[in-house]
């Protein structure tokens, strides 16, 4: 029997069940549409079919939503390689920082992965870690103080997508103050501010668009 070749994108979303199901997992999921997801440009919840999980191949994208009343924007979701986002709702866009792919899992596709046991509790656990760190960055808009939100974001992200390197640990994708500051709940200049004192305090060092977290991987785990 022919098997069929693994999906690149099944090793690290499915990372763990068995080979039977890694095998008709990639199947089906190579039977769904890639979208090409160029940076900066609005992608609106008519882009994506009904019901439908958006997988990231590759690539960061965010949700951007406007509250009415409000002048500003904030960013409701971020997902990296691997993850699961949801369609973007009718008040909302999806935008890549970077350029990068997404797979549509329509409902129907959805339904056949979700009937293998071990994908399906894979789902689960993905659907969950995006429904926490929603909650996560919830409860940090509650926070009055500014400079403790960006913080608390910045050790989010390096808990989520950040790379051990030498003397702490990168955020490689891009993160201006604009994108910091939707993240937060705050203005540009504010999050600027913030930025600079973490600098001063040795919590972090900034190079362009990127962070290193001056913090031990130890320390990153339990920092909240």
């Amino acid at each position: 029997m022919t098997r069929h070749p693994l999906d690149p994108v099944v090793g690290s979303l499915f990372e763990g069940i068995g080979q039977p199901e890694l095998e008709r997992a990639s199947e089906i999921l190579s039977g769904c549409p890639t979208i090409e997801v160029d940076a900066g440009e609005p992608y609106f919840r008519s882009s994506f079919d009904p019901g439908a999980l958006l997988v990231v191949r590759d690539g960061f994208v965010v949700v951007r939503a406007k509250p009415a009343g409000t002048g500003r924007t904030v960013i409701t979701c971020e997902a990296g390689a691997g993850r699961i986002v949801l369609r973007p709702a009718v008040d909302e866009i999806l935008v890549g920082l970077v350029p990068s792919r997404l797979t549509t899992v329509s409902e129907a596709a959805r339904e056949r992965l979700l009937a293998l046991p071990q994908v399906a509790g894979v789902l689960f656990a993905q659907i969950a870690r995006t429904l926490a760190l929603k909650q996560e960055t919830i409860g940090n808009f509650g926070n009055t103080r500014h400079l403790e939100r960006v913080r608390q974001k910045l050790l989010q992200l390096g808990r989520s997508y950040g790379r051990v390197g030498q003397g702490g640990i990168r955020i490689d994708f891009p993160v201006s103050h604009v994108v910091l500051a939707e993240m937060v709940g705050s203005s540009r200049e504010t999050v600027t501010r913030a930025v600079d004192e973490l600098q001063r305090s040795g919590f972090v060092s900034r190079r362009g668009h990127t962070y290193r977290l001056l913090v031990s991987p130890e320390r990153l785990a339990w920092e909240v």
